[in-house]
């Protein structure tokens, strides 16, 4: 009795019971349940729909699939679909293999007639290349799931961008491919050439046109980059070249970071070109040409050595994840790993994160070889640096390239208060010298005001009074508060947009090839006086500049690119 009292007020939902009995997740019931139906006998439209398909052959326990995907297909009556299945028998397809196409492209079931809808008729006709040209039916096991994993085959090379249509086109000779190898083998292929960073089109052209590529081994094997290069055709000359400008890529690898790998040296556009050309079959026969081929020694004593720490297997991630970015096994990458301080998975996402904002993969690497420290940072801090070098300063950002510890210093209290302080001396007319980012940035706080006094008197005091918190306020008011006034007032002038700079963030200052206006090569030597205005001059016997000299005036050893 008490039983009952409980189903009187809590009655069972008949729905519920179908969708799990038919594969749905439970999880995802509650979003197809209807508000105030419980029971078949409310509404028995769903539960006749799926009668009728499983009454044709399709799994009960396989049709929340069909559900999930396409729901509109549980609301059309067992007339109207017994009259689309029977139409794909008449195509010449059997009820299994009808079963099977459903289940991965279960929009053939949809309201659209064949006939009407010119995408429909193509995919029929790659499916009747594939599946009756092909004669599959002679030369396979057939069941349902057999022929559910030739549709998803086929429905890979759709997600790569291969149209309708043309798919049945370039299968002629790629039989093989729905008979010889199973899809764990299409998608490791697949994924390994997308990682070259290619159309995706273009990666199921090569597969479809070259199907012996799924025959690859890449699994647990190893390369030398050198050897690989010389073995795919790389000119001697070339590679001399590459190896001076990407050495941290060079030495030992694994075949299966061979996307990355090139990428970092900037040649998978010239790998992909090769594999087209049929070259995929120097993959086959690639080994090492003896054990020492690209073994670096001190590699291997540092790696013996990381594994004897305490924490080395958190180390030894971090080496996985730098050789998945196409380091190289050598010094260089085990300096690497005792810079970065941060997990793999960290370390990963913004690597992608810089991939994604626009960084070409080769510069990034460049990047990260030099200044290895700028994983370390999070990624909402670097993204606000990058707006601030794009949108605020207005530089590209291949300027990376020449000033990547740019990404090393905080935007707070270093970036953001010089560059505006800078702008506001050129705004007074106190500053008619264009200087690069990095020379503004990069010096230390010494250096720094030593330009700024080189600059105006005033300079390194208003700078204390603006920014000695390093809080970094505005500069709204700071021309009010001086009494000092430039003797010759200048237009504003436009940050520079591009550099050529070659020193490091450690030498900017004392060994900087540029000399500010009214500074001589010997600070020490240098004798300010004040003319009748109050404004700093230069002593002409040991200067060669006066304050408000143009750029051109200065007999500087750097030149800059060009001034926006």
């Amino acid at each position: 009795n008490a039983f009952q009292r409980f189903l009187r007020y809590n009655p069972i939902d008949e729905y519920v019971l179908f969708y799990e009995s038919i594969g749905i997740d439970y999880l995802l019931i509650n979003g197809f349940l209807k508000p105030n139906v419980h029971y078949f006998s409310d509404d028995s439209t769903v539960l006749d729909a799926a009668c009728c398909l499983a009454e044709f052959g399709f799994p009960w326990d396989r049709l929340g699939r069909l559900y999930v995907e396409e729901v509109l297909i549980f609301r059309k009556k067992p007339e109207f679909l017994k009259g689309k299945l029977d139409g794909l028998v008449s195509s010449g397809f059997c009820n299994q293999q009808i079963v099977g196409i459903c289940l991965e492209f279960p929009g053939l079931l949809k309201e659209e007639e064949v006939g009407l809808n010119s995408d429909f008729d193509a995919l029929l006709d790659d499916l009747k290349r594939v599946f009756l040209d092909f004669e599959l039916e002679s030369c396979m096991l057939g069941n349902v799931d057999v022929w559910f994993e030739v549709c998803e085959k086929v429905k890979v090379f759709y997600e790569l961008g291969v149209a309708k249509g043309e798919f049945g086109k370039l299968i002629t000779n790629s039989k093989c491919i729905f008979t010889g190898y199973l899809m764990e083998d299409l998608v490791e292929k697949v994924e390994f050439f997308s990682r070259l960073g290619v159309e995706k089109s273009e990666v199921g052209v090569l597969i479809l046109t070259n199907p012996k590529i799924l025959s690859i081994k890449i699994n647990d094997r190893v390369i030398s980059v050198s050897s690989i290069l010389d073995h795919f055709g790389l000119c001697e000359k070339k590679k001399i070249l590459v190896e001076q400008k990407y050495k941290y890529v060079f030495g030992r690898n694994k075949m299966v970071n061979l996307p990355s790998i090139l990428r970092a040296m900037d040649l998978h556009e010239w790998f992909f070109h090769r594999m087209k050309c049929g070259y995929h079959e120097l993959f086959a026969n690639y080994d090492l040409s003896s054990p020492n081929d690209g073994l670096d020694e001190k590699y291997v004593q540092n790696l013996e050595n990381l594994k004897s720490v305490r924490m080395h297997s958190y180390s030894l991630s971090k080496l996985i994840f730098f050789h998945g970015i196409g380091f190289g096994e050598n010094s260089c990458t085990i300096k690497l790993v005792a810079s970065a301080r941060a997990s793999s998975s960290n370390l990963q996402k913004r690597f992608d994160f810089l991939l994604s904002e626009g960084i070409e993969f080769s510069k990034l690497c460049n990047i990260l070889s030099r200044v290895p420290k700028v994983l370390n940072q999070e990624i909402d801090s670097l993204k606000k640096k990058l707006d601030y070098l794009v949108n605020k300063i207005g530089l590209p950002l291949d300027y990376l390239d020449e000033f990547p510890s740019f990404l090393r210093y905080k935007l707070e209290t270093r970036i953001e208060p010089r560059y505006k302080f800078y702008l506001w001396l050129i705004d007074q007319g106190w500053c008619n010298k264009k200087y690069a980012l990095a020379s503004i940035v990069a010096a230390s706080n010494k250096d720094f005001f030593s330009r700024l006094s080189c600059i105006h008197p005033s300079a390194p005091q208003l700078w204390m009074e603006q920014y000695g918190n390093k809080k970094g306020p505005e500069i709204a008011n700071a021309s009010s508060s001086s009494t000092c006034q430039p003797r010759n007032k200048c237009q504003r002038v436009t940050p520079l947009v591009s550099f050529r700079t070659t020193a490091s963030p450690s030498s900017f200052g004392d060994n900087c090839s540029e000399l500010l206006p009214g500074q001589s090569s010997h600070p020490n030597r240098q004798k300010r006086l004040l003319d009748g205005s109050g404004n700093a001059t230069i002593n002409p016997e040991n200067a060669t500049v006066k304050m408000g000299a143009q750029p051109d005036q200065v007999g500087d050893n750097q030149r800059y690119n060009s001034v926006k």
